[in-house]
């Protein structure tokens, strides 16, 4: 602790120019990232797939893939730029301390005991989330009813677009102010050494939300049904009882009426486990391709690497929370923004926030490292139990209908990617293809006749 004191010392200076420091991490940062989408941006417009996948993806798909590709990228530069005028329009013209006094005039005519620094916060934290989400709001439109639409992947009607939204912000308002006032709280009543309390606060959220997200929250945008009785059923039961995997409960979810994106992942406590599958998924592949995912995402629970993960996140949060010490009463910071008669607790976490862009960056990039060589790992196991074959036969199946990137520039990969690319997944299971294990043609038959169908 002691270093976090004299690093304390060393930052809370008179005049230390916060704003430029931030705002020139940010364009860093901003123009990082743009510079590595354009690396991306290069390899989407080859002509000609991976060698690997040659034999697999015919020139057509191919050729879609890297034109979904560069629409996301071009969609991913507007977005970008659009952001970061934000982020700089919010500090240059003090938008912080001006929206922090205005909320806290909402709360003159409220009673005494919701006049705090709390409700204050609560108010401020629920505002910013409705002025992000209103400026963000034409970007979403865009790409579920124009980009993603444009290739099939829209599913979404307007009333379910607005519905969800709808649905999110009352969530926001219900779950954001009793976390905040635990959070705030715990500051509050424990001073400097809030760190170890709040890191355990943060632990036991976690472990609540885990908990009750598929009870009360899931089924507010998703239906969640029974797997059916069938060869899928059968198989994936005695997938889970030879690895003793603990399932409790097999569910399928209505995925498809947002996007013909697929998916399929577990849940749940330690001791019960809930599997779900993606309708687009069952729908796509055959019941031995379904097991060989799954037997991939079982493979990261048998290999440890959910618990590594959370572990791994646990540190994370006791990092950030003992460097948020550092920055929690530094005079220089405030001031510099505006704060200079009061230092709310949320005001300096955020402004932190954007001063640990940075250590985000490399964070980034080391944990997506992690995640790739985990997905390696999974691969193998599924492929040590028996399911090459299957489990590369649904990566292409799943590349093709997805159009996802089928090559990828190596910096943009490690910067971006928490999966390897399809290519180097193929090339690490020992695939040798055989025949094409997609009627490409068939399937973007039906995409399209879906696609035109389709109410708006």
């Amino acid at each position: 602790m002691d270093i976090l004191q004299r690093l304390a010392r060393f930052l809370d200076r008179p005049l230390f120019p916060w704003k430029k420091l931030i705002i020139g991490f940010s364009v860093a940062q901003y123009l990082f990232e743009e510079f590595l989408s354009l690396r991306q941006y290069g390899v989407l417009k080859k002509t000609k797939p991976p060698k690997v996948l040659e034999k697999e993806v015919s020139q057509d798909v191919y050729d879609k893939s890297q034109e979904y590709g560069r629409a996301k990228a071009k969609f991913g530069f507007v977005k970008g730029l659009w952001g970061q005028i934000q982020n700089i329009a919010f500090i240059h013209f003090d938008v912080l301390p001006k929206l922090w006094s205005w909320t806290g005039g909402l709360l003159r005519f409220a009673p005494a005991r919701f006049t705090g620094e709390i409700s204050h916060s609560i108010v401020f934290v629920l505002t910013f989330i409705l002025i992000q989400q209103v400026l963000s709001l034409p970007a979403n439109i865009y790409h579920t009813f124009v980009l993603e639409e444009k290739f099939g992947f829209n599913k979404q009607t307007p009333k379910l677009f607005i519905t969800d939204m709808i649905k999110s912000n009352l969530l926001a308002f219900v779950i954001a102010p009793p976390v905040l006032a635990g959070f705030l709280a715990i500051v509050k009543k424990t001073g400097t050494q809030f760190v170890t309390y709040l890191w355990l606060f943060t632990a036991v959220l976690q472990v609540f939300m885990i908990t009750v997200y598929p009870i009360f929250i899931l089924p507010l945008f998703n239906k969640l049904s029974p797997l059916e009785e069938g060869k899928l059923k059968t198989e994936t039961e005695a997938l889970a009882k030879k690895l003793n995997f603990p399932l409790h409960e097999l569910f399928v979810i209505d995925g498809s009426k947002r996007s013909a994106h697929s998916n399929a992942y577990f849940f749940g406590l330690p001791w019960k486990k809930h599997i779900v599958i993606y309708d687009t998924l069952i729908e796509k592949s055959s019941p031995e391709e379904v097991v060989a995912v799954l037997a991939h995402e079982l493979g990261h629970w048998s290999l440890g690497h959910t618990t590594r993960l959370f572990g791994i996140s646990q540190i994370n949060v006791f990092y950030i929370f003992s460097l948020f010490s550092v920055f929690i009463n530094n005079n220089s910071l405030y001031a510099d923004f505006g704060f200079t008669k009061e230092h709310p607790i949320i005001i300096g976490f955020i402004l932190f926030s954007d001063a640990l862009a940075p250590m985000d960056l490399v964070i980034k990039l080391l944990m997506n490292i992690m995640s790739r060589k985990f997905e390696f790992q999974a691969d193998a196991f599924a492929r040590n139990l028996g399911y090459q074959a299957e489990l590369a036969s649904s990566l292409i199946k799943l590349q093709i209908q997805n159009l996802s990137t089928m090559d990828a520039d190596p910096l943009y990969a490690s910067y971006h990617f928490s999966h390897p690319i399809l290519s180097e997944r193929l090339k690490a299971l020992e695939w040798t293809p055989t025949e094409k294990v997609a009627n490409e043609k068939k399937e973007d038959e039906d995409t399209a006749e879906k696609a035109s169908g389709r109410e708006l």
